[in-house]
Order: C-alpha cells, then sequence, then structure tokens
C-alpha cells in the first residue's frame, strides 16, 4: 500500500505566551525591544501565542502588533482571550484562534527530564534543557545563558544569565551556590544585577516566583 503524501495527527508543543497590556504599540515597541537586547538568543524566532485577554477595545490594531513582532523575528503563532472583533481581524490576516481553559490541564504532560552539565559555561556559550530541569556542576561565567523549562540548579557561581520556566513553569526556581548573575527570569519575569543586589542575592540562595514577583531565599549551602 502506498504511503499517504500526509498525515493530520494530533500532538502538542510547548509554546511561549505574550501577554500585551497595552494597546500604545509605541510602548510595546520600546518594550519588546528592551527584553530582546536582554536575550536576543532566547527569543528569537520562538514561536508566541499573543495573549489579549487585557485588551478590551474593539479597535485594538492587531496588525500592526503583528508587524512589530515578525520584524524583530518572532512568530505568532495566533492569538487567544481575544474579543470577538478582534478575533476576525485575526483570522483575516492569517492567525489562528487559541482557546485556553480548564480543560487543557487535562492534557498528557511531555516527561520531565534532568540535563545535567559537568563543566564550566562559558562566556558565549548557551544551555537549554527542553521539558526539564538543569544542573551545572560549575560556574556559569559572563556572557553565558543557561534556559530550562524546568528549574536550574548550579552547584558553582552564576555570573551570566540564567532562565527558569521558560515555557512557562511558574513553579521553576533557580538555585545557586554563588548569585552574581545579569540576569534571572522565571516564567518571564526577570531580575537585573540592581534588582539581585537589591535583594541580598551575593550568597547562595534560590530565587523563586511568589505571585508575579521574584524573591530570593538564602540557603545554607
Amino acid at each position: 500500500m502506498q504511503t499517504p503524501s500526509l498525515e493530520l495527527k494530533g500532538s502538542s508543543f510547548t509554546l511561549s505566551v505574550l501577554h500585551i497590556n497595552s494597546q500604545d504599540m509605541a510602548v510595546i515597541a520600546a518594550e519588546l525591544d528592551s527584553k530582546l537586547a536582554i536575550a536576543p538568543q532566547f527569543f528569537i524566532g520562538a514561536p508566541l501565542v499573543v495573549n489579549l485577554s487585557a485588551i478590551k477595545n474593539s479597535d485594538f490594531d492587531l496588525a500592526s502588533l503583528k508587524n512589530i513582532l515578525t520584524s524583530r523575528q518572532l512568530i505568532i503563532v495566533g492569538i487567544t482571550s481575544a474579543l470577538p472583533e478582534i478575533c476576525l481581524i485575526a483570522k483575516s490576516i492569517g492567525l489562528a484562534i487559541i482557546k485556553s481553559g480548564k480543560a487543557a490541564s487535562n492534557q498528557p504532560q511531555m516527561p520531565k527530564t534532568t540535563k545535567i552539565v559537568k563543566q564550566n559555561i562559558r562566556s558565549g556559550q548557551q544551555v537549554y534543557a527542553k521539558n526539564g530541569d538543569l544542573i551545572v556542576i560549575g560556574a556559569v561565567g559572563n556572557g553565558a545563558e543557561v534556559i530550562a523549562d524546568g528549574s536550574i540548579h548550579i552547584y558553582g557561581t552564576l555570573r551570566g544569565k540564567a532562565m527558569a520556566g521558560a515555557a512557562g513553569d511558574k513553579n521553576a526556581v533557580i538555585m545557586a551556590q554563588k548569585i552574581e548573575a545579569e540576569l534571572v527570569s522565571i516564567a518571564g519575569q526577570y531580575w537585573l544585577t540592581e534588582n539581585l543586589q537589591q535583594n541580598g542575592a551575593a550568597t547562595s540562595g534560590c530565587i523563586r516566583l511568589e505571585g508575579e514577583s521574584l524573591t530570593v531565599e538564602s540557603l545554607p549551602l
């Protein structure tokens, strides 16, 4: 029997969700550029679902938003939680309407894995643990990036960038023996060096999300 030229099968993929809270395209573009400057390798080429639950006006300029994102090499898969009028605009410009709800929690989850790296991560290097946690037995140097869909554990000094919960897991944490990071991020919420210094994160610690804000807890390591 000849193999069919195409098959339609169910599957699941990890997508980042970009929440839009303003109708001012200039403000959106400026804040987006600021985030891209922090970790361009992490965002560029990333497939995004745009959440428009905060937009209450039907005259939202979705076409301009799409142009802003695509001009920065971001890929819009579709929109979610939008007004019916905005959904019609989305369909007219080739964007999918993605429904979200409690039923999604019943979908089978990808098995969680752990990636272990037994070496220092040097400037310019990036390590990504997809669908799981990342353990680094060594230091993360200035200009290096460690990213995980789950939590990040660093048995050494963190001087570069660490982004946990990259797929949106708000329960992810970042733990390190010494924190001197350029940036830490969990599920999109981030701190820069000055935020860490203000919160006293200069020794061993565990960074986690409490609500929508990051917090750091000292650890006896």
